[in-house]
């Protein structure tokens, strides 16, 4: 009598551990400096798709991920890369911001603060999770003022503050878990300087 209900406990567990080993790889993803970065595409801010592969080998790339769009410790951290991009650009460095905040999000965040440089929507967290960046899933949202309306912006994910520089050809040069949002500009600029990164 009781068979069916043991082949079907059986059956659950062997699913489940078929599955663990990928939920394990996913999450245990490490990349360090002298790893090849991984490559993404996303859409950006302005509604196209950002693909990584069309940028390495032209420039040297910044990539910082951020918690949550027009949050204070956020906005600190993307004007710093707003202020400081004419100097990043002479290093030959182009930057780009990724979040779990929608395109709309994005957009908004951009205008408000003047950015002067792609954000990324990352709302599934993937792309967070290919350079090992912690992600966190649950619903949050905040509203702010914008242009004189309340908007809600919200997102399913939210993401660890990590910033890496990826060389020209690929490789990953300098990875920082323990962001400073508002120097985090200065200490990229710093690392490119120390790197000689080409």
């Amino acid at each position: 009598m009781n068979l069916p209900f043991n082949l079907t406990l059986v059956s659950l567990l062997i699913s489940a551990l078929l599955l663990l080993p990928l939920v394990t790889s996913a999450q245990e993803i490490t990349l360090e400096p002298g790893d090849e970065a991984p490559s993404f595409t996303a859409m950006a801010d302005n509604g196209e798709q950002w693909n990584s592969d069309d940028h390495v080998g032209d420039s040297i790339i910044v990539v910082f991920f951020y918690p949550a769009a027009m949050t204070g410790g956020c906005t600190a951290q993307a004007c710093s890369f707003r202020d400081n991009r004419t100097k990043l650009t002479e290093m030959g460095a182009e930057v780009v911001g990724i979040s779990g905040d929608t395109v709309e999000n994005q957009r908004i965040f951009k205008i408000t603060n003047n950015l002067n440089f792609p954000l990324l929507s990352d709302t599934d967290g993937s792309i967070a999770r290919s350079f090992g960046v912690p992600v966190r899933e649950g619903a949050s949202s905040i509203t702010r003022e914008v242009d004189g309306e309340e908007v809600v912006l919200s997102r399913k994910v939210t993401t660890a503050r990590w910033t890496f520089i990826i060389d020209r050809d690929g490789t990953i040069v300098y990875k920082d878990t323990q962001v400073d949002a508002a120097g985090d500009s200065e200490a990229v600029i710093s690392a490119i300087e120390r790197l000689a990164v080409r």
